[in-house]
């Protein structure tokens, strides 16, 4: 389960945060790809209820490359 997803800018420093339960595999990657392709216009702003609801990961963003994205924290 996702608790929360952020974004914020910096500067040049974009910074997305993702917290939550469990994670699976290139899922923060995808959300990333997903919000870049909003901020590009090639995805419509609003639809990320609509894209998780289809599940279909052809709606979805790209999935970013894992450069720049690490893991900040973990809570028990």
């Amino acid at each position: 389960e996702i608790y929360d997803c952020s974004v914020t800018r910096n500067g040049d420093l974009i910074e997305i945060r993702v917290s939550g339960n469990g994670f699976l595999y290139n899922m923060v990657r995808i959300i990333v790809g997903t919000l870049l392709d909003i901020q590009r216009e090639k995805i419509q702003k609003g639809s990320i209820p609509e894209i998780i609801n289809s599940l279909d990961r052809e709606k979805a963003g790209v999935t970013v490359e894992g450069c720049g994205l690490y893991l900040n924290k973990v809570n028990y």
